[in-house]
């Protein structure tokens, strides 16, 4: 049985996957959103290094961590068959990861910045990159038959 048949080699745990990375961006987003000055201070990944708390600013961001705990939760049961979530979500982690190895490049941050961000920033990155690879989907990765194209009714 080829992979695009058997729903893709990722079939049987792309929901834990997204229950998982939603989790991570729900626990990290409600933080955000209701305790944004213990977020600042205690995330252990030097935020203060970047400027000044910015309430405000830090609670949006929270939002959209929400926003895509809520994208995630909301496929996960049929989460082979979504790929755009990850390409989606996949995107904004990307040029996440880019400004935070931008600012250490220009100098506005220090270079212990590349390891301190490993866990939170880089990672997920390279998990949802490696994720939104064609073979792991149960239709080869066919974007249009994720649900992303209306239906011709």
């Amino acid at each position: 049985m080829s992979r695009q048949a058997s729903g893709g080699a990722g079939a049987s745990w792309m929901p834990a996957a997204f229950w998982i990375l939603g989790l991570g961006n729900l626990a990290n987003g409600l933080w955000m959103l209701f305790w944004p000055e213990g977020w600042y201070h205690d995330l252990p990944a030097g935020v203060p290094d970047t400027g000044p708390l910015n309430l405000h600013f830090v609670r949006d961001l929270g939002a959209a961590f929400v926003t895509m705990a809520a994208v995630f939760f909301a496929t996960a049961r049929n989460a082979q068959r979504h790929r755009g979530v990850v390409i989606g979500i996949g995107c904004w982690y990307v040029l996440h990861s880019i400004i935070h190895l931008y600012d250490v490049w220009a100098g506005r941050l220090d270079s212990h910045h590349l390891i301190e961000d490993i866990p939170l920033v880089y990672i997920p990155t390279i998990i949802l990159i490696v994720l939104s690879r064609p073979g792991w989907w149960a239709d080869g990765g066919e974007i249009a038959s994720s649900g992303l194209r209306p239906s011709s009714q």
